[in-house]
């Protein structure tokens, strides 16, 4: 997600070679002419063909004679018989349409269509004409727009997640509702095992140990093992993350833990740094126990700082930085984003910002917004939109809006809770660049940052829906990033709890079953009421409608 995707287009272009004109293309020899005009007309023909056939059956089939029984039996209907059969469809339709509002709103997409696009178009062979050859143009641009789709659509693990066992359980024990969905657990749980193990595990058994309790998915039998793993190993670093992280009932017990975790970490680093050379099995080792040593680490500050020692984490997360920069993938800057906001220390954030808010690297909601906050804190308190619209905008102020609509651009979700016109929840262990996610763990740590700041979301308020008129269509092109990826709604419903309503962006149109189911259940009822309340003119009006039934059939 970069600021300069015109950029990589413009190069991509100069490198590709030119494209034929479109005069050029070879001519099409009389085979594939002919097939083309064969297939441009093949419905008009079956059409036609239909129409004939049943003409010509008329008389062995009939039809005369039965449309006018069926007339017959119309007639002989009475008023109440069409106010049953339009009360009894105008109920079904309305089932239909209640069910199809359900799902839409459950799972994005209309149950008819999704049946009708799963089952009956292959058998229409339906997607016959959709296959290209692996060089076609269209087929190159599928690939692109999928593999950019798969970039864009990728979890990350939330720089600011919160402790299992301090916070997420405590809400739970609060309200009964569970904060994490399995998928995200799961997430966290394959991240655990990528961090914290490796391929030399079987030389120490309390690694053995620990190997099994990360796969562990019942939260006591994952404690078990990592007491289990103590007892071999008083030093096993990897036991007290566990403990630290799940058992710990507060942050204290938590810091309590990370320390003991820190001591046994470093002496296991060392040990590991001393033999890295020996075999690549070591380096593997080194790199395990390096992911160990750090994460330790940046808990520990994560810890001080909500104990109030904010100094204390800011200089924690500014020595890890240093000590492993290789490791910028862990965001350890949007950490020390936030503590530094905490001690309204600008100058340093800006500072942060300036090597992290750069066309090269990953965009976050949390360097966008930021960027964006910092702007609008050199005109907030002095804004006033009657003031704006008769002298207009200064330059700061400018500045300041520009800022805002990029950062809406990037995540469009964010400026509603920070307005507070959706309710909070504790943010996900991993969360969707751009999606509903991303933007809850934002808010939960930056609102205060921004009621802090006087007129800021005062701001936010008057300027942030002026993005979406400059993006009239986010899903096929963006203005400062990538086009709007669609595959965040899906994406976001896993990760978050099925309690939250999730912000879609864009809007969904109503399918358009809903609106015939909609349609069909209100004229039915209407005609249904209209047969109750007046059944001669109804009656005339059935009698009508059989005698040009009739007339159809003499003229047949």
């Amino acid at each position: 997600m970069a600021d300069g995707d015109g950029l990589g287009e413009a190069t991509a272009a100069a490198a590709s070679p030119p494209a034929p004109a479109p005069g050029l293309s070879p001519p099409l020899g009389w085979r594939e002419r002919l097939r083309a005009g064969l297939a441009g007309t093949g419905a008009s023909l079956w059409f036609v063909a239909g129409l004939g056939l049943l003409y010509a059956l008329r008389v062995p089939l009939r039809l005369c004679e039965n449309l006018a029984a069926v007339t017959v039996f119309l007639n002989s209907l009475t008023p109440k018989f069409y106010v049953a059969l339009t009360g009894t469809s105008s109920l079904i339709s309305g089932l239909i349409f209640i069910f199809e509002w359900w799902y839409f709103h459950k799972h994005g997409t209309s149950f008819i269509e999704q049946v009708s696009v799963s089952h009956l178009r292959p058998l229409m062979g339906g997607t016959e004409g959709s296959i290209s050859e692996p060089g076609s143009p269209s087929n190159s641009r599928e690939s692109e727009t999928s593999r950019q789709s798969l970039s864009e659509c990728k979890v990350w693990r939330n720089p600011l997640n919160l402790f299992r066992g301090a916070e997420y359980r405590r809400y739970t024990w609060v309200t009964g509702k569970e904060p994490l969905t399995y998928y995200d657990m799961n997430l966290s749980a394959q991240d655990h095992q990528t961090f914290f193990t490796c391929d030399t595990d079987f030389l120490r058994p309390s690694d053995t140990v620990m190997q099994k309790a990360w796969r562990e998915r019942n939260p006591p039998a994952r404690i078990k093992a990592a007491y289990q793993a103590l007892e071999l190993n008083n030093d096993c670093a990897t036991a007290y993350v566990l403990l630290a992280e799940e058992e710990a009932t507060t942050i204290v017990d938590a810091e309590r833990l990370f320390k003991q975790a820190l001591k046994a970490g470093e002496t296991i680093y060392r040990r590991s740094q001393q033999c890295q050379h020996q075999s690549p099995q070591h380096e593997a080792q080194l790199r395990r126990d390096t992911n160990v040593l750090v994460y330790i680490k940046r808990r520990l500050a994560m810890c001080a700082r909500k104990l109030g020692r904010i100094r204390e984490a800011v200089k924690i997360m500014r020595d890890l930085m240093k000590e492993f920069p290789p490791l910028t993938m862990l965001n350890i800057h949007e950490n020390l984003l936030e503590s530094l906001l905490e001690l309204q220390a600008y100058a340093d954030v800006q500072a942060v910002l300036a090597k992290y808010d750069d066309i090269s690297l990953p965009k976050s909601a949390a360097i966008c917004y930021t960027a964006a906050l910092l702007k609008t804190r050199t005109v907030s308190d002095k804004f006033s939109p009657e003031t704006a619209s008769r002298r207009g905008l200064s330059t700061a102020e400018i500045n300041a809006v520009e800022a805002i609509h990029r950062a809406v651009e990037f995540n469009p979700h964010v400026p509603k809770y920070l307005l507070e016109m959706k309710s909070l929840i504790l943010p996900p262990e991993h969360i969707l660049k751009r999606g509903d996610s991303e933007a809850i763990a934002y808010a939960f740590f930056h609102l205060q940052h921004w009621k802090r700041i006087e007129g800021a979301l005062n701001l936010l308020q008057c300027t942030w829906e002026g993005t979406f008129r400059m993006i009239p269509y986010p899903l096929e092109k963006g203005h400062l990033f990538y086009p709007y990826p669609s595959c965040t709604e899906t994406a976001d419903r896993e990760l978050l709890p099925p309690f939250h309503h999730v912000s879609v962006y864009p809007k969904k149109e109503l399918p358009f079953f809903i609106h015939f189911t909609a349609g069909l259940c209100s004229s039915t009822a209407m005609i249904a009421l209209l047969t109750h309340q007046f059944p001669e003119i109804m009656g005339v009006f059935a009698k009508a409608v059989s005698m040009i039934s009739r007339t159809c059939a003499e003229y047949l």
